[in-house]
């Protein structure tokens, strides 16, 4: 986050007379002082972390996709290091809280009424179920939301499916792995007949592929502290989103009890590591995944950008203890 610092150096003045040696040191101190903090606030607008590393802004999205292309065949892996094999319970939460199964039967229901006894899906107006999975890749919750919305079993009739889910990923090494994965899980109706999966290459700070009100629900899993600019991803979630639409973030977060804390510390960056370099000999792109969490902004900080970003009745719920959390927020229904 591009941090904006504001200095202001009180100047001395005096009417025709010298002024004593330490006073003229002691301003010398002080311009010389505001000359460096001024070079300060330029250097943080132009660097950012790559986990406990300063690097170049314009560095950071490159070797971040390194380290994704590294692990994107051996993802679940690599998510099984980090949480325990935990992963995959938060995401079934995450996916059961985005309340998709509810939404997907109503919207079915409407859509048949809607259009009737017409066949052509492209000329009717039904409503649409609209879902954006940014940094979802390799379809972790892609799938979980297919399943949950029953796309799979609509995919057996012609026509298109009013309930759709882009994955979005800057990646095109873990789009490649979640398309494959796809196909050889659901079969190509879901993708090419119903369209109701869909995976395109974009940037979470950048989604210019996608107009302005276009998704009901916005969710990015286990992608945010990723992403270079964070409050520029915040605004294009709100800014892709409907009025009414609704943003999930599932994250890895900050623990607050000391004790669980200290052991969770311990696991991360003494055994996580380790296990990288035993199960993918890559040691290095998971040292970066431990040290990006603990650069990544806690619970409440997460609040206040969401806030900032424009989104109403921010919150957050702590998962195992604050390792991970939910971040929920909503687009206003007033918002043009």
């Amino acid at each position: 986050m591009t941090m904006m610092v504001r200095t202001a150096v009180a100047a001395l003045r005096c009417r025709r007379c010298r002024l004593p040696s330490l006073v003229r040191f002691a301003t010398s101190s002080s311009a010389a002082s505001a000359s460096a903090s001024a070079a300060a606030a330029a250097a943080a607008e132009t660097t950012t972390h790559f986990g406990f590393e300063t690097v170049e802004t314009n560095e950071k999205e490159g070797r971040v996709k390194q380290v994704f292309e590294n692990v994107a065949e051996s993802y679940d892996v690599m998510n099984d290091v980090m949480s325990g094999g935990l992963h995959r319970l938060w995401k079934d939460y995450f996916v059961k809280q985005t309340s998709v199964e509810t939404m997907a039967q109503m919207i079915r229901r409407n859509h048949n009424h809607d259009r009737g006894d017409d066949d052509d899906d492209d000329n009717n107006t039904a409503s649409s179920l609209a879902i954006l999975d940014v940094a979802g890749g390799t379809g972790d919750i892609a799938f979980r939301i297919i399943e949950a919305t029953g796309c799979l079993e609509r995919s057996k009739s012609s026509g298109r499916d009013p309930v759709s889910i882009t994955v979005c990923d800057i990646n095109t090494e873990m789009l490649r792995v979640g398309e494959r994965r796809a196909r050889q899980r659901f079969g190509n109706a879901l993708l090419d007949d119903t369209q109701a999966l869909s995976f395109r290459e974009g940037n979470a700070q950048d989604l210019v592929n996608f107009p302005d009100n276009s998704f009901d629900l916005y969710t990015i899993a286990f992608g945010l502290r990723n992403v270079t600019d964070v409050d520029g991803a915040l605004r294009e979630a709100y800014r892709v989103l409907k009025p009414g639409g609704r943003f999930l973030c599932l994250e890895f977060s900050q623990v607050p009890q000391p004790l669980l804390r200290s052991v969770y510390d311990m696991y991360s960056f003494h055994v996580i590591p380790q296990m990288g370099q035993l199960v993918a000999n890559d040691r290095a792109s998971y040292q970066y995944l431990v040290e990006s969490i603990r650069k990544f902004s806690n619970q409440t900080d997460l609040v206040q950008r969401m806030e900032q970003a424009g989104f109403e009745g921010s919150t957050y719920t702590n998962l195992t203890g604050g390792i991970v959390a939910i971040h929920d927020g909503w687009k206003s229904m007033e918002t043009k």
